[in-house]
């Protein structure tokens, strides 16, 4: 039996346990250690298996035998609830595949058809690549290029402003020449606004 098989047998008498109760218990009739005794049982509750309750400054434990039967019955029902979803669902997808056969027997005409729409298929993936290709002459796209770089200039104007404003607050402030400020911050000395 394992560990956790053989606490439950200590909870067949049908009684409510503290830990101390089920350390004493356990190695006698069961032969487990009373080390371990915390471990198993503190599984045991995490698996639903055990109950327990905090009464005052103690820690109860209990295991019905009808809470386990109650459990297996619900998981019965649930079991066979979803087994005769699940065998719904197939019948269900057998009369639409059985369904969706009419028509698609093999025949000539109809691998002719398939043959033709694959050969259509890679035409329309060529076409698309070479549309692609001349993109950038899309009118559409020189537009969408031309308002992007409209904003990329503002923001380089607008940077390039910040740094001359900032160039000379420290001529005022610290009295450096520009030429200290543009080599000490790696300015460069042709730096202008874009036209």
């Amino acid at each position: 039996l394992s560990f956790e098989a053989k606490v439950l047998l200590c909870f067949a008498q049908k009684d409510v346990f503290q830990l101390k109760d089920i350390e004493k218990i356990a190695p006698k009739e069961k032969g487990i250690t009373s080390m371990s005794v915390k471990e198993i049982l503190q599984s045991l509750v995490d698996d639903g298996m055990v109950d327990t309750d905090r009464i005052g400054t103690s820690n109860y434990f209990w295991a019905f035998p009808s809470k386990a039967l109650h459990a297996r019955k619900r998981k019965l029902e649930e079991l066979e609830s979803q087994f005769a979803e699940s065998s719904q669902k197939k019948e269900t997808l057998q009369k639409s595949i059985e369904k969706s056969k009419i028509g698609r027997e093999d025949t000539a005409e109809r691998a002719a058809l398939i043959k033709e729409l694959a050969a259509l298929r890679q035409k329309k993936e060529q076409l698309k690549a070479e549309i692609d290709k001349y993109r950038e002459c899309d009118p559409d796209v020189v537009e969408e290029m031309r308002q992007t770089n409209k904003v990329a200039k503002e923001a380089a104007n607008r940077w390039t402003d910040n740094i001359f404003s900032i160039k000379s607050w420290a001529k005022r402030k610290f009295g450096f020449e520009e030429s200290r400020i543009d080599k000490s911050f790696g300015i460069p000395e042709d730096l202008d606004y874009i036209d």
